[in-house]
């Protein structure tokens, strides 16, 4: 082998090494980290009525989205997924909170909370906030929703809400968003990478 030949291998062994590593940093999310906000809110467990903070999920991965109990198919699909994620995570399940904040709060109440999320997995904690605090959230993390025009007591309203997830790592700073997670073609394997790569990380 020539020394010009030689330098041209060795120059395509550093190319392929540098591409790996540019693979490496791949996320199956969007990564906002450093551009979005840490995770901050207070906010009523529905599983005991206790008020709880980010601080209580302090070291835990938090993957948080909005929704409502009504939802007929966007949170159905959203929790049955991390449902999945959950048991793919296998030992390290217990390293992930998932959080369920209600934009309903009108019709869930806390027992419906409980009854709703129990129904897919004992890992989700649903969360209820008063108007303030879920505003103060929403618009903090730049959420949208909205509650159709209805009349008070009247059950049968529509309510639009975004369907992304917000993943936290365990130190409470924004690091991914998975904007489509509601669907059959959601990549669990891939979402499950990201989750290890933040418990590695912790």
């Amino acid at each position: 082998m020539s020394r010009r030949t030689a330098l041209g291998f060795g120059a395509k062994v550093l190319l392929a090494i540098s591409l790996a590593g540019c693979d490496a940093q791949n996320w199956y999310g969007t990564d906002v980290s450093g551009s979005m906000p840490d995770l901050d809110f207070t906010l009523t467990r529905a599983s005991d009525g206790q008020i709880v903070k980010q601080t209580d999920f302090r070291g835990k991965i938090v993957a948080l989205f909005f929704g409502y109990t009504f939802c007929p198919d966007v949170c159905p699909m959203t929790l049955a997924n991390l449902t999945a994620l959950t048991q793919s995570l296998g030992e390290n399940a217990g390293r992930l909170s998932i959080l369920f904040v209600t934009v309903d709060p009108e019709r869930d109440t806390l027992e419906q909370l409980v009854r709703y999320v129990v129904n897919f997995t004992e890992r989700a904690t649903a969360l209820r906030g008063t108007d303030d605090q879920l505003i103060k959230l929403t618009r903090r993390l730049r959420v949208t929703y909205k509650i159709a025009d209805h009349v008070p007591g009247d059950a049968n309203y529509e309510v639009s809400h975004g369907k992304s997830i917000y993943v936290f790592d365990a130190e409470g700073e924004a690091r991914l968003i998975w904007p489509s997670f509601e669907t059959a073609d959601a990549d669990i394997a891939a979402a499950t990478r990201d989750i290890e790569r933040l418990i590695a990380d912790a």
